[in-house]
């Protein structure tokens, strides 16, 4: 029997190659006689270049940027996968919120500069390829930052360069490009749909989430209105209404405008780079999971993407979660033969936290007793 295991992280507590690694010592221990093979995943949000390492066996370029204030300093890096000169970069690891402490979280003053920083970073380092994760910002300036740091010049009415932030972005009345263009592709790995403005752009979606007052998100989403015209009348590219250019407060039709980049499934592409489809098409099952399983799940994530390439490559599918937030039917009408949750009914929230593993590998053994024995 083969048995893949294609995890995601378990946000805030478990990366997606430790998770793996749990789940297939547990089965394995279950099912000795089983061939487990391990490929960590993500979808383009955190834990992104630490699985495509884990599965190219890639390495990681340490580099200290501008964090997401422009007064921080954060040690951040990229992925390198050597052998086709990929570069992966997690927005998060410069310009995420985990990075900053809840009373600094204000989207009008945070930047994507260090993001820049680190996509320069790994192009002085060779790559020709580069891959750019824009999961968990802190930021809406729709990617203004990041450029400035790739040679850009946005400026203001009387000539002078703006600040950083998003409550310079109304001030843009030019945008000069840098004396190279991008000459390396740039794909931009995303997991949602959202335009950059209107009702379900990134001001009014995620800004919230980002610090933004009601007043703030009103500002936010012109401001970002504002970017769009100039980059459609000066550039003659089209941002407004991307589908996901609102992803990363922006940062999706920045890298667009800005860096010549185009907008891919995050999944699709992890996917693709782990070679996950050619490592199912003979498996007899695919266990996948992350750290809440709910409707989500099924729209774009991990979850959904492996689910879909198992099926295809006619294996059976388990999930095993944190929690588990789907009612029966929904997941087994998604093609999926079994779901367990880590934590049990009643369970104290920060138990399970702190007990992740030993739970993990719990739910991780009765499913291989239930589905593997025999």
């Amino acid at each position: 029997m083969k048995i893949v295991i294609a995890m995601d992280s378990f946000k805030g507590t478990l990366a997606a190659e430790r998770a793996c690694r749990i789940v297939a010592d547990a089965i394995g221990r279950a099912a000795p006689g089983a061939r487990i093979v391990v490929k960590p995943m993500a979808d383009g949000g955190e834990g992104t270049a630490a699985a495509l390492m884990a599965a190219s066996n890639g390495r990681w370029i340490p580099a200290t940027v501008m964090g997401p204030l422009p007064q921080m300093q954060v040690r951040a890096g990229f992925a390198w996968l050597g052998d086709d000169r990929t570069a992966v970069v997690e927005m998060a690891s410069a310009s995420g919120i985990q990075l900053l402490r809840r009373e600094q979280l204000n989207p009008l003053k945070t930047t994507t500069f260090g993001t820049g920083q680190l996509v320069r970073a790994a192009l002085e380092h060779g790559a020709e390829r580069i891959l750019l994760g824009v999961g968990g910002s802190a930021t809406v300036d729709g990617g203004v930052g990041a450029a400035m740091a790739l040679g850009w010049e946005f400026l203001a009415g009387d000539g002078t360069p703006v600040g950083l932030g998003a409550g310079a972005l109304a001030e843009i009345v030019e945008a000069i490009p840098p004396d190279r263009d991008m000459d390396v592709p740039i794909d931009v790995l995303c997991d949602v749909d959202n335009p950059l403005c209107g009702p379900q752009g990134a001001a009014r979606v995620y800004g919230p989430q980002k610090g933004a007052t009601p007043q703030m998100v009103e500002m936010l989403d012109s401001s970002l209105g504002h970017l769009a015209e100039l980059v459609g009348s000066q550039l003659g590219i089209h941002i407004r209404d991307l589908p996901g250019a609102g992803a990363a407060g922006g940062l999706a039709a920045g890298a667009v405008a800005f860096m010549e980049a185009r907008l891919v499934s995050g999944i699709e592409t992890v996917m693709a780079q782990s070679r996950l489809r050619q490592e199912v098409s003979d498996a007899d099952w695919v266990v996948t999971g992350e750290g809440c399983f709910d409707s989500q799940s099924m729209r774009g994530k991990v979850v959904s993407g492996v689910t879909r390439v198992a099926r295809q490559g006619g294996a059976r599918v388990g999930v095993i979660a944190g929690q588990v937030l789907l009612a029966d039917h929904v997941w087994r009408n998604a093609g999926i033969e079994a779901a367990l949750a880590c934590a049990q009914p009643g369970m104290d929230l920060q138990f399970a936290l702190e007990h992740c593993e030993e739970l993990l590998s719990q739910a991780a053994g009765r499913f291989a007793e239930v589905y593997l024995a025999g």
